[in-house]
């Protein structure tokens, strides 16, 4: 086996690697069921007028 052959079979064999992990990552981003989780940490991330508990940036008291 030449260098040419093995870095050929390793470059196809990232690429398929790769382009699986995406559609897989693209699938469970788009699945219907995560839709509302990603609505809540939507939400989550705009409120900026809200602390990271829930607070609105009192004193605490």
């Amino acid at each position: 086996m030449t260098y040419e052959t093995i870095a050929t079979i390793s470059q196809v064999t990232s690429l398929l690697l790769f382009i699986a992990m995406f559609a897989t990552v693209l699938a469970y981003a788009l699945w219907p069921r995560n839709g509302p989780r990603f609505e809540a940490a939507q939400r989550r991330a705009l409120d900026l007028g809200r602390g990271p508990d829930g607070d609105t940036g009192g004193s605490g008291q």
